[in-house]
């Protein structure tokens, strides 16, 4: 068509609203926080006034779009438009978040679960680009999955395949905000590195996350434990090694039933890099079936925060 792409990537912290043009260039950009505690309506409101601004500010019309894609942090129906229900979005049950936009705007409205889209990003434009078979990970909030199949986005029935977050790690382990106990973002995510820290900071053992977080014990974020670790900072090591070693484990799984060419890791959390990957690697080595444990590659994503919006 040539036309240009409106796209929105609804996380559970934040909303990226971007142009993209049909050669796959990000024209135009903007964040605004999700906000999600407040509910759907608000949210929703949110995501139709980032719309609005993006338009107005490249100065185009609907009709001048080819689609309105929406990639969400949630369980999708694909063919219903549906999003069913969401870990990190409270109160969003069988919200037909297609349909409300392309109400409003009257223009092809498309609706994707936000890993599954940064899948299909890090294949087309990124660290996935030729290879027919892969899983993509966003390790940030929680951990959500994409699976690419013979070059195709596997989605299973209705849409809603990838949600590699909440297979069970540990079933005596943490309950997690899906109601199960034990999933693997309740061990590996960000979420999970923070609270770890802080569980253990708040018990007494000395850490230079203390005055990082200037007392506030409650304020530690995994971002602040990745700094700490790569300044050799003894505890905030060994929190990254324990989350790195749960990630591995995930991925022991995931190899040995996919066995695809690659494992891309994304998200918040990864910008550790080898920091989380090396031992995740290692335990990959050590577990999985040799065959498909050599074959694998587990590598850092290439494009970041427009990995959902591409």
């Amino acid at each position: 068509h040539g036309l240009p792409v409106l796209a929105v990537d609804l996380g559970g912290t934040k909303i990226i609203a971007a142009i993209i043009s049909n050669k796959g260039q990000v024209v135009a950009r903007e964040y605004h926080p999700t906000l999600a505690d407040e509910g759907p309506q608000s949210v929703i409101k949110r995501i139709l006034s980032a719309i609005d601004h993006l338009l107005s500010l490249g100065n185009i019309a609907p009709f001048q779009l080819n689609s309105i894609s929406i990639a969400a942090a949630g369980t999708i129906n694909f063919d219903k438009g549906l999003v069913t229900s969401s870990a990190h979005l409270p109160g969003w049950y069988d919200i037909p978040l297609r349909d409300i936009v392309n109400e409003k705007y009257k223009v092809n409205t498309f609706l994707i679960n936000d890993a599954s889209a940064a899948a299909l990003g890090e294949h087309h434009f990124g660290a996935g680009k030729g290879v027919n078979n892969l899983i993509y990970l966003t390790v940030s909030t929680g951990i959500g999955g994409g699976i690419i199949i013979n070059g195709k986005l596997y989605s299973g029935l209705c849409g809603s395949a990838g949600e590699v977050g909440h297979m069970t790690i540990d079933v005596n382990g943490p309950r997690c905000n899906c109601g199960n106990t034990g999933c693997w973002e309740t061990l590996a995510s960000g979420t999970a590195v923070a609270q770890e820290a802080i569980r253990r900071v708040s018990r007494g053992e000395r850490s230079s996350l203390t005055e990082i977080a200037e007392g506030k014990l409650e304020n530690i974020t995994a971002e602040m434990v990745g700094a700490a670790a790569q300044g050799g900072d003894y505890l905030a090591l060994e929190v990254i090694s324990k989350a790195a070693t749960y990630l591995g484990v995930g991925m022991v799984n995931l190899v040995n039933i996919l066995s695809t060419e690659k494992i891309i890791v994304g998200g918040g959390v990864a910008q550790m890099g080898d920091l989380l990957l090396n031992p995740a690697r290692q335990v990959v080595r050590e577990r999985a079936f040799p065959l498909p444990a050599q074959a694998v590659r587990i590598v850092s994503a290439q494009l970041g925060d427009n990995a959902g919006v591409l």
